[in-house]
């Protein structure tokens, strides 16, 4: 019997979402060390030399936290913060785990809809009072697409940094964006500018990827041949694309990620265009965590690059989008590698 993540309901208390603050598995082994620079863009090495002093300074701020001199009161001084302004495939969230690794802790680690995920299911001071005792919080993909959600992570950050919690950000721009180089870095501190004084905005150049297309993606899958999969991987769950999206509608998005924990392969059937603008978020927000835990994904329908229609892919949320169809991609191949 094939299971299906439309059954699935699960529950999340609150130090589990927080525990669950780390970077994705395939980073567990990172460091600065593992990074390579390349030679003929200097700026990552920069970048690494630069992460590292972060860290050096980072981990001496919380050490002094709460220490008090003899006729003063115990203080506790701001956290510093660093942003990786680069573009995509450059190795920013390497450098960002590679900082996780290197702090003492607790420390969190999340993406930008993670955080904003965990102040809509915990509240935003419950969130505060949560990650005011990290030395450190780890924001990857800081998006600038919605300014409600902006302005509620700047002002986290705001309060977090004043209780001493050292931030780092990177940007996700993603190919063919404009300004993307130029205006990326100046878009983050004027967003968050009640922090832009600590942030040191540190540019990490690589090849150009601006003018390269999504590969093409793979044919979708018969009715049959993705029944026939399912069946025949243990771990495996199927659903179709309507009762999927029915059931994300009905969970946090705080809980995807329990959602597919412990699946082994994501089998989703008559596969049409996103309805409407929540219904495409949601499958962003899915994809997102589909490719946190590498799970293939096997589909019947149209291909994965029509899931989001040219208007929404043309709007506000084009980086979004683009991405979970980058992301959607890599996983269907992998589902081919593993066939």
């Amino acid at each position: 019997m094939v299971a299906h993540l439309s059954d699935r309901n699960p529950v999340i208390a609150a130090d589990a979402l927080i525990g669950e603050m780390v970077p994705p598995s395939m980073f567990d082994e990172v460091s600065f060390d593992s990074y390579i620079p390349d030679p003929n863009e200097p700026s990552q090495a920069a970048a690494v030399g630069a992460a590292r002093d972060f860290v050096a300074r980072a981990s001496k701020i919380r050490a002094g936290s709460g220490k008090r001199g003899l006729f003063r009161k115990a203080t506790t001084p701001q956290g510093i913060g660093l942003y990786l302004d680069g573009g995509f495939g450059v190795g920013k969230t390497h450098l960002l785990a590679s900082i996780f690794h290197s702090m003492p802790g607790p420390k969190a680690f999340a993406t930008f809809g993670e955080v904003t995920n965990l102040v809509g299911a915990l509240g935003y001071t419950d969130s505060l009072e949560r990650l005011s005792d990290r030395t450190v919080l780890c924001i990857d993909e800081f998006e600038l697409d919605d300014p409600g959600d902006t302005m509620v992570v700047s002002r986290l950050l705001s309060e977090l940094s004043a209780r001493g919690v050292s931030i780092v950000a990177t940007s996700n721009t993603l190919p063919g964006q404009l300004g993307e180089g130029r205006f990326a870095a100046q878009d983050f501190l004027r967003e968050i500018q009640k922090l832009s004084s600590i942030f040191e905005s540190v540019r990490v150049d690589g090849p150009d990827y601006r003018h390269r297309d999504l590969p093409p993606a793979p044919e979708p899958a018969t009715e049959a041949e993705l029944v026939a999969q399912a069946e025949a991987t243990p771990g495996a769950t199927l659903d179709s694309f309507d009762d999927l999206a029915a059931h994300l509608a009905k969970l946090h998005p705080s809980k995807y990620k329990s959602l597919v924990d412990g699946v082994t392969l994501v089998c989703i059937s008559d596969v049409h265009p996103a309805a409407d603008q929540a219904v495409a978020l949601r499958l962003v927000a899915l994809a997102d965590r589909l490719y946190d835990a590498d799970i293939p994904v096997v589909t019947s329908g149209v291909k994965l690059d029509e899931i989001f229609t040219p208007e929404m892919v043309a709007g506000g949320y084009r980086k979004k989008y683009l991405r979970a169809i980058s992301r959607l991609l890599a996983l269907s191949r992998l589902a081919e590698t593993a066939a």
